[in-house]
């Protein structure tokens, strides 16, 4: 059974909505931002895995190639969701910075 593309569109078209309204990232930011973006970035986490679990079944071809599309694209829109709230609620984004090594 084929997936539907127009599905993956629409996410795509969500996130791009979301993410016209965000400043461009230029760094790596760690989940944050408050309980509701908090949720969104574990619904992240659940997609992401099951991203993982289908990509050896699309490589064996027993699921759609446009269902890894699809999933890759949802926890993008996931992600962008959780920076948006968290804009909207005035949380700040947390900025990842790497652990200097001790001396």
């Amino acid at each position: 059974v084929a997936f539907p593309s127009s599905a993956t569109a629409e996410v795509e078209g969500w996130l791009d909505s979301l993410d016209d309204q965000l400043p461009p990232l230029r760094n790596f930011i760690l989940p944050s931002g408050g309980q509701a973006a908090a949720h969104l970035h574990m619904a992240r986490s659940v997609c992401r895995r099951a991203e993982r679990s289908v990509v050896p079944l699309v490589r064996q071809e027993l699921v759609d190639l446009e269902v890894g599309k699809y999933l890759n694209r949802l926890s993008d829109y996931l992600f962008t969701a959780a920076r948006y709230v968290a804009m909207k609620q005035g949380h700040p984004e947390v900025v990842y910075k790497k652990a200097t090594p001790a001396a």
